[in-house]
């Protein structure tokens, strides 16, 4: 059954159906930009995801055909990104996601069709997963638009895929093809545009038949990874792994194993 969430705007939808809830960018008509209303949504719906003990697993999609999300709402920058205390509260929007993308426990999978450019790229790097059909098109083309392009986000493409592809990414403003944004590590996979939904539930059902508390765990490792040593918590990550072995899921996966029989992991 299919239970929604209500994200305050049609432009941003949000169901949950047995674990896995997909978020689905729904501004078609501009190819899913990030518009105001939908930045002002997303910080308070991603936390409402991860309140929800019924979500495992978080998928992130555009409406439509065209676009996984094309950027930023450019029909706003006048308004919104030209005097520096526009710029300032344009920005904390971002910031506002981001704390809450960050604080997001559930594995987050990037299902990628059309274009996903300039902010689109960004929204998709904060998942853990990232699978594309193969009609998907990614860049960032703020070197072709004059604005500047902030260090974070920088820093995530030079920890994805490394200083020299970053450099002619971001230098070039040119568009990848699905193919290339594959061989960069932008992406985990790429598959026929018919097989993109299949291959990314499929994904998402196996995840959520794991056990929460170690998929948990482990995307903690993998976040406390990518930080500079001196900023990592790994008392948060060790805590997380000793409740892992304390949980009644550990003795399920056990008992399970022995008997031969799929486990019924409850996240607890």
């Amino acid at each position: 059954m299919t239970t929604p969430h209500d994200t305050g705007t049609e432009m941003l939808l949000c169901d949950v159906d047995d674990g896995v809830a997909t978020l689905t960018f729904n501004n078609p008509t501009k190819r899913n930009a990030l518009s105001a209303e939908i930045r002002g949504a997303l910080p308070r719906t991603l936390r409402s995801l991860q309140a929800d003990p019924d979500v495992r697993v978080v998928v992130l999609t555009g409406a439509g055909e065209k676009a996984f999300v094309s950027g930023a709402d450019i029909s706003e920058f006048a308004e919104q990104r030209t005097s520096p205390e526009a710029r300032q509260a344009y920005d904390a929007t971002f910031a506002d996601a981001d704390r809450a993308w960050s604080a997001l426990e559930k594995p987050i999978i990037a299902m990628i069709r059309g274009f996903c450019i300039g902010g689109g790229l960004l929204t998709a790097m904060k998942a853990d997963i990232r699978i594309a059909a193969d009609d998907a098109q990614f860049g960032v083309p703020a070197a072709r638009l004059g604005l500047g392009y902030g260090y974070a986000g920088i820093e995530t493409l030079v920890g994805l895929i490394g200083p020299a592809h970053t450099s002619e990414l971001l230098f070039s403003a040119r568009r990848y093809t699905a193919a290339e944004a594959m061989h960069m590590g932008l992406v985990n996979r790429v598959v026929a545009v018919d097989e993109l939904r299949d291959a990314v539930v499929e994904l998402a059902r196996t995840i959520c038949a794991n056990a929460p508390l170690t998929v948990a765990a482990c995307k903690a490792g993998v976040q406390q990874v990518r930080r500079d040593p001196e900023r990592r918590d790994l008392d948060k990550v060790a805590a997380m792994v000793e409740a892992c072995f304390r949980s009644e899921d550990y003795r399920e996966g056990q008992a399970a194993f022995l008997a031969k029989r799929t486990p019924d992991f409850r996240g607890r």
